[in-house]
């Protein structure tokens, strides 16, 4: 099976020879793509689709990192981890002149690094869980603990990392494709890191619903991830 690291992520067609049919073949990079392109979206369904279903569950007033507490945890959890992975798996593609290279040096240096330092933040929280409160999971005193134990601290620390790098990548490929003259997807980009970044703020500051926009930001900005895997060379 033909591969090249180096090429833009598109599958190969191969050449009708003697008593030979065409096809298409794909090779380790479309499959590298194709992971960027799921990390986003198979994360928002996944929690989405809890945030429905788990009982006690209240997206104005829970983050989606408390699924990862309850019986059913672990779900979130390895949601958290599978997309981690998804991520690295999609940098090391961008890293070798796919979903992400190009557009400038900056941009081919830069947005393969924050998306693989997303990665590893997403895998690092998935690991660490938040601590139980504000009535979840259900039976859970509704109130928010006045301590915190060592792995919910890490979880927050991760989160932070994940949603630096996550902003990032999105002014960094905002910049890569308003150069390469792209307005539509510049502006998707800048808008996407802009969600995130204010989601974040007011959740940090304690507003209102800050749980759920700070859910629509990490969302947004993970599916763009998936729209610029698709649109590698703008």
């Amino acid at each position: 099976m033909p591969t090249n690291a180096t090429t833009p992520l598109t599958t190969t067609s191969t050449t009708p020879g003697a008593g030979a049919g065409a096809g298409t073949t794909f090779g380790v990079t479309d499959f590298r793509r194709a992971a960027l392109v799921a990390a986003g979206p198979l994360w928002a369904a996944v929690s989405l689709g809890q945030v429905a279903t788990r009982d006690g569950f209240d997206l104005s007033r829970h983050p989606l990192s408390l699924l990862s507490t309850g019986s059913l945890g672990w779900i979130q959890i390895a949601n958290f981890i599978l997309a981690g992975a998804l991520l690295l798996i999609g940098a090391s593609a961008s890293a070798g002149g796919g979903a992400m290279a190009g557009g400038g040096a900056a941009a081919g240096r830069w947005a393969p690094r924050l998306v693989r330092i997303s990665g590893i933040g997403m895998i690092a929280a998935g690991m660490l869980v938040m601590d139980p409160g504000s009535g979840f999971p259900a039976g859970t005193p509704d109130t928010v603990p006045t301590t915190m134990t060592w792995h919910a601290l890490g979880h927050m620390a991760a989160g932070s990392i994940t949603f630096a790098a996550l902003i990032a990548a999105c002014y960094v490929l905002a910049r890569r494709y308003a150069a390469a003259g792209s307005r539509t997807l510049a502006t998707t980009a800048a808008l996407s890191g802009t969600a995130l970044l204010s989601g974040d703020l007011w959740a940090m500051s304690g507003g209102a619903l800050g749980t759920l926009t700070l859910a629509v930001g990490a969302i947004t900005a993970m599916c763009f991830l998936s729209i610029a895997a698709l649109n590698p060379r703008p």
